[in-house]
């Protein structure tokens, strides 16, 4: 109702929407800059955000200026209001995804690469009908309260967004109970699905800083890390593939393409990596970045969110620590660093706890020497109480 007092802005572009568990930030990312790359002005639609807010809203790679942003959202509210008044109630996320619609109508997008929510089935970005392509990222359990607690749950959470007769792209390193409902669900729409291959590419250089690969006779270079960038790389690939990008262009976009927080090295004298992330998948591929790499000597600073599977993750990356120091991120879900601090006592020896999340890091900045590493890992909204303005 809210998108009908305002016209419907979702119905005058073109959408590129992306669900999955992990690595949705990291594709819609490169497939925007492919786009950017090939002459088309690109909207960007994802989150959470690390330093600023209007990241969550860019516009060829650049965050929404704040004029045109305040001038949407202006509009949204007075529709709003007029909604309360019926007893109709808005999401902060639906109220933002409104606004993002229009920010792109009026900048003129030719494209907006929209990145699911949560789930997608129900999502407020589901609103799409019918988007240019589907890309389904990798997906693994998460939200197990609002998603379901199986992975053919999520999986079918995810699949709503995919429409009738739509080109569908995913990979075939999703875990088998995943890939069988995203195949059950294209074959009930007619879609045309695109299973990639991340297992054919072949890597020639591979370092902390960066990769470079050939995929299908071509070679690409990305400053993204880590095995599981080059699952998402290749989706974005074959995404632009079915767009009708030129290859030079998605060479480009995945170079150009920088993500803040992912498996971030902001430092090297200690080396300092910078990784938002809080489930299962995330743990997994920070644990094998870091073995891969052979870092060392590893400080860790971590806050998390209380109602994630925080045993899991910590169990999974405080052994590779020397020592741990645990904050609070300023959120009312977050767990307290004591809390965490005795979780972290079970991996690793050496623990401390700090409850403000800046404090922490300046601890941890000077009990860390040069030939050493700190590790900022965890939850995305203590990135924002570190970093952020």
């Amino acid at each position: 109702m809210l998108l009908e007092l305002l016209q419907n802005p979702q119905d005058k572009l073109k959408f590129i929407h992306i669900a999955g568990t992990n690595g949705k930030g990291s594709t819609s990312t490169m497939i925007s800059n492919m786009l950017i790359a090939n002459g088309h002005k690109t909207g960007l639609f994802t989150s959470p955000y690390v330093i600023d807010f209007c990241e969550r809203i860019q516009i060829n790679g650049e965050n929404v200026c704040k004029d045109l942003f305040a001038e949407c959202v202006t509009e949204v509210r007075e529709k709003i209001e007029e909604l309360n008044k019926q007893d109709i109630i808005i999401t902060e996320f639906e109220a933002i995804t409104v606004s993002a619609f229009l920010c792109f109508l009026k900048a003129e997008c030719e494209y907006v690469v929209l990145e699911v929510g949560l789930g997608g089935r129900f999502d407020a970005t589901n609103v799409v009908k019918k988007p240019e392509a589907v890309v389904i990222t990798s997906i693994s359990l998460d939200h197990i309260a609002i998603l379901g607690d199986t992975i053919e749950k999520i999986a079918f959470e995810k699949c709503g967004i995919i429409k009738e007769n739509t080109k569908v792209i995913t990979s075939i390193n999703q875990q088998n109970d995943a890939l069988k409902v995203i195949r059950e669900t294209c074959k009930s729409k007619n879609c045309n699905l695109i299973i990639t291959n991340p297992k054919t590419v072949e890597i020639i250089d591979d370092t902390i800083f960066g990769t470079e690969f050939v995929y299908k006779e071509n070679t690409y270079k990305t400053k993204l890390t880590g095995n599981h960038q080059i699952e998402n790389t290749v989706n974005a690939i074959e995404t632009a593939n079915v767009l009708g990008i030129s290859q030079n262009a998605i060479a480009q976009g995945i170079f150009n393409t920088r993500m803040i927080a992912r498996m971030e090295i902001i430092g090297e004298k200690p080396l300092i990596i910078r990784d938002g992330g809080h489930n299962e998948g995330c743990a997994e591929a920070l644990r094998n970045f870091l073995t891969k790499y052979n870092v060392k000597n590893i400080n860790m600073l971590i806050g998390l969110m209380a109602d994630k599977d925080v045993e899991g993750y910590v169990q999974k990356i405080a052994p590779l620590c020397k020592s741990v120091v645990t904050v609070t991120p300023s959120n009312p879900r977050a767990l307290n660093a004591e809390n965490l601090q005795e979780i972290a006592k079970k991996y690793c020896e050496k623990t401390i706890s700090i409850s403000n999340p800046q404090e922490g890091y300046k601890y941890i900045l000077s009990n860390t020497k040069e030939d050493e590493t700190i590790l900022v890992c965890g939850s995305f909204y203590m990135m924002s109480d570190i970093f952020g303005s």
